[in-house]
C-alpha cells in the first residue's frame, strides 16, 4: 500500500468511526424512520453500507488471488441480504456495520502491492484497478452518512474528501449533498433525551479503529 492509498485508508477509518458512533446512539424508532433517500429507511442505508463492505472485500480477495470474484452472489441475493440486514435490531445492525467494515479493513491492510493493480469488475462499470475501491468506499460512507438525515452534513467532511477527485457518478452525488437540509442531529437528540452512552466531549466506548499496525 503506497502513501496515497494509506491516506485514503486513514480518511476511511475516520469516516467509518464517525458513522458508527452516530449509528450506536440511534434508537429503534430512529432506525425505522425514513432517510433522505426516497423509499429507504435509515436501517436500510446502514444495511446497504454493511453489505457494500462485504462486496468490496470480495473484490479485494479476488484481486489478491489474481482472479475475478463477484461482489455479490447475484442481484437477487444482494437485495435479499440488504433487506434481511435492515430488519435486524439496533444492536445487531450496528455490530454488523462495524464487523463488515473491520473485515474489509483487515483484507485491505494485508493486500500485497501487486494486487492493488488488479483490474476488478463490478456490474455496470468497466474494469478499474483495485486501488480505487478505497476511494469508492470512502465516498459511499460519507455520502450515505449524509443520507441518513441525522444532522451529519457536508461541512463535517474532511478537506481531503471535499477536494478529492472523484469519477462519475460519485462526483455529481457529492455535489448533490451540498444542498441537503439536515434535521436536528441525532447526537443533540440523544443528549436531550439523556440516552446513554452519549456524553459531551467523550468518545463512545469500543472504538472501531483501535490501534493501527505499522
Amino acid at each position: 500500500m503506497d502513501a496515497a492509498q494509506r491516506q485514503v485508508l486513514d480518511e476511511l477509518d475516520t469516516a467509518t468511526q464517525r458513522l458508527i458512533d452516530d449509528a450506536r446512539i440511534m434508537t429503534e424508532p430512529d432506525l425505522r424512520a425514513p432517510s433522505l433517500l426516497p423509499g429507504w429507511s435509515r436501517a436500510h442505508i446502514l444495511a446497504h453500507l454493511a453489505r457494500g463492505a462485504d462486496a468490496m472485500r470480495n473484490l479485494l480477495v479476488g484481486a489478491r488471488a489474481g482472479q475475478d470474484r463477484p461482489a455479490y452472489a447475484s442481484p437477487h441475493a444482494r437485495t435479499a441480504d440488504i433487506a434481511n440486514s435492515a430488519a435486524a435490531g439496533a444492536k445487531e445492525l450496528v455490530e454488523d456495520l462495524a464487523g463488515s467494515a473491520m473485515a474489509l479493513r483487515t483484507v485491505a491492510l494485508q493486500l500485497p502491492d501487486q494486487a492493488w493493480r488488479y483490474q476488478v469488475r463490478v456490474p455496470g462499470s468497466p474494469r478499474f484497478p483495485a486501488c480505487q475501491l478505497l476511494t469508492r468506499r470512502l465516498a459511499e460512507v460519507e455520502l450515505h452518512h449524509c443520507d441518513l438525515g441525522i444532522g451529519y452534513s457536508h461541512d463535517q467532511w474532511s478537506t481531503v474528501f471535499t477536494k478529492m477527485e472523484l469519477g462519475e457518478p460519485l462526483r455529481s452525488q457529492r455535489a448533490e449533498r451540498l444542498s441537503y437540509i439536515q434535521p436536528e442531529s441525532v447526537r443533540a437528540q440523544s443528549m436531550a433525551r439523556k440516552i446513554p452512552p452519549y456524553k459531551p466531549s467523550q468518545p463512545l466506548p469500543g472504538s472501531w479503529i483501535g490501534k493501527r499496525q505499522a
